[in-house]
């Protein structure tokens, strides 16, 4: 029998839970990587504006050596060395995404952000405990799921809230999931998150709305304590805890939708849509970014590559919603405050369930057409995202559902 097997690349999440001596080392790793960054980072700044030129990674990697030899900089030498290297090379492709026009310019790293370095090899996971260089008596994690695969690059991770995490990048093998021979639209929206041609609906939780009660109240008594004080950090961290508390909660939901829509289907078509753009209507802005379609749409795309599904993405432009599907006339005066509309035929339509069945009858009409990913750049044509069927470069988290 032929098993149909692939090689992804899968990240694993997992709590790390170190001791008091092992916190302070983490510490100051993150110090170490941050100020090797933001310092070559300056001296690429310097360089370019007196000569129109700067040092790649290979010459800087010489100067970090040199650095760590000075008095004032040997501290750098109580962490792990290829950590630091590796702040170099993203430090590198930073600027090299910046001049291929990919990216903004490298900004400065920040202590109040989260911080974060990484580990480029020799970390392993055994009974319960992460080991990589400087740590050889291993740290306690939690490990919920087992790490199937080869482990590659790690990159521990301190939150806003003092907790301390380690994503593993494994390679493994992985058999897509059984073919269905379903296929369906969706429509994202705000008062249902998704809301597919066969009727199905998926709640939009809402979740900044949620707790937006606790949070004003929060930040209000943040912003009357003394910035610095003990009372300030004790307020700080209960805004912050709140803040993941919505974003854990989201991202959870987000997983199990796609991962629902992904088994249950062969082919999703889903409009392009521009959030980036959407976001600038000021009156729909924080439920737009509270729904997180873009990052649905990504984590679609993975699954959907890992499992030889299809993704079709139609034209933003497409008037799936103005549409009548059952004869096709077009309702121009269409408000959005309309949920159901009738047509001059007299078809009675949900507005949201006939935009699904005309994304899908849009999409299918891609696939027929044989529109297979031949956008050339333009973000306003169609596409069909097609599966690879060697390796998926994608690096998505895995947070203990979908997948």
């Amino acid at each position: 029998i032929f098993v149909n097997v692939k090689t992804i690349h899968k990240t694993y999440r997992f709590e790390l839970r170190p001791t008091q001596d092992q916190k302070v080392l983490l510490d100051k790793h993150f110090g170490c990587v941050r100020f090797v960054y933001n310092h070559f980072l300056n001296e690429r700044k310097e360089q370019y504006q007196a000569n129109k030129k700067s040092d790649n990674y290979y010459a800087q990697s010489k100067t970090l050596t040199e650095l760590k030899k000075q008095e004032e900089t040997v501290w750098l030498k109580e962490v792990n060395s290829q950590s630091l290297q590796f702040a170099l090379r993203c430090l590198d492709t930073a600027y090299v995404n910046f001049f291929r026009g990919n990216a903004k310019f490298p900004r400065f790293k920040s202590r109040k952000n989260k911080n974060s370095f990484t580990v480029p090899q020799f970390a392993k996971l055994e009974g319960g405990r992460f080991f990589a260089p400087k740590f050889k008596e291993g740290i306690k994690v939690n490990v919920h799921r087992e790490v199937k695969g080869k482990i590659g690059k790690c990159t521990l991770s301190k939150t806003p809230t003092g907790k301390y995490f380690v994503s593993i990048l494994s390679e493994e093998q992985y058999q897509p999931k059984e073919k269905t021979g379903a296929v369906c639209g969706i429509d994202l929206g705000l008062k249902d998150f998704v809301i597919t041609s066969d009727n199905k609906k998926f709640k939009n939780n809402r979740y900044t709305k949620k707790y937006a009660r606790e949070l004003k109240k929060a930040q209000q008594h943040l912003s009357r304590k003394t910035k610095g004080s003990k009372g300030f950090e004790k307020q700080k961290l209960k805004v912050a805890k709140l803040h993941e508390k919505i974003a854990n909660s989201r991202m959870d939901n987000l997983h199990k939708v796609s991962h629902q829509l992904v088994s249950n289907y062969d082919v999703i078509a889903l409009e392009d849509l521009n959030v980036k753009g959407m976001i600038k209507n000021h009156k729909l802005a924080k439920h737009i970014s509270d729904a997180s379609w873009g990052t649905f749409v990504r984590l679609l795309e993975y699954k959907a590559d890992w499992n030889d599904k299809q993704i079709v993405k139609i034209n933003r432009f497409f008037p799936s919603s103005k549409t009548c599907y059952e004869c096709g006339w077009i309702n121009q005066e269409l408000k959005l405050s309309d949920r159901e509309w009738t047509c001059k035929n007299g078809h009675i339509l949900d507005r949201d369930l006939n935009a699904a069945k005309n994304i899908l009858k849009e999409g299918l009409k891609i696939i027929s057409g044989g529109t297979l990913d031949n956008t050339d750049g333009d973000p306003n044509k169609t596409s069909v995202k097609k599966h690879k069927s060697v390796k998926s470069e994608a690096q998505p988290i895995a947070y203990g559902v979908g997948g």
